[in-house]
């Protein structure tokens, strides 16, 4: 895995709204005396939601004083974890897989739509729209090569599918996760294979 730094521009300032600062100390109250630091993960994931999907580093600092944790402990927690992006992000984030699964069936293809469509990695569209990175497994193997795209998953991409899903999500559509092929979730294509005697 490679360095990962926070971003060197920064807002001035981060403060959790109202609303998070209940759920955070909701999430908090959760844990036994003297092991509130760990809901450090959950208070870390609110801040990245509310800062428009990106930790900047005084949301960071925000969750430390929140937890009674030093900095430098939240801030290996925000570097370790990939879920949590260091540096801004498009409306659609798009996270493509390539792993093996995933490069042998196609990914290798979808790298190039995101590079015409979108640009370079950890790169913000003009529009603020769009970013794209490559992570590791995303959990569906079977269905590869796939995408998560902010909380929804796309499986069983093509290019043209996959260029479809973007234009769509440009336009202000909401095109349909899971499967793009004529599948039912990680079934076989083409249907049930096994236990099909009723008896």
């Amino acid at each position: 895995m490679s360095v990962r730094r926070l971003a060197e521009k920064q807002p001035p300032s981060f403060a959790f709204t109202p609303e998070n600062l209940a759920w955070a100390k909701a999430q908090i109250a959760k844990y036994p005396e003297g092991r509130q630091q760990s809901a450090v993960i959950p208070i870390l994931w609110r801040a990245q939601e509310q800062s428009g999907g990106w930790l900047p580093q005084k949301a960071i600092e925000a969750t430390a004083e929140l937890l009674g944790m030093a900095r430098i402990r939240v801030l290996e927690v925000a570097t370790f974890y990939t879920m949590f992006n260091l540096s801004p992000v498009g409306k659609f984030n798009v996270q493509l897989c390539g792993t093996t699964p995933c490069m042998l069936r196609g990914s290798e293809e979808l790298k190039k739509v995101c590079r015409r469509i979108i640009g370079e990695q950890d790169h913000v569209t003009s529009d603020g729209l769009f970013s794209w990175t490559e992570v590791e497994c995303l959990g569906a193997c079977v269905n590869a090569p796939m995408v998560q795209i902010n909380y929804d998953y796309y499986e069983d991409l093509t290019p043209e599918s996959f260029t479809r899903i973007l234009n769509d999500l440009s336009l202000g559509k909401t095109p349909k996760p899971g499967p793009q092929i004529n599948r039912l979730n990680s079934a076989p294509v083409g249907g049930q294979t096994t236990l099909l005697d009723k008896a």
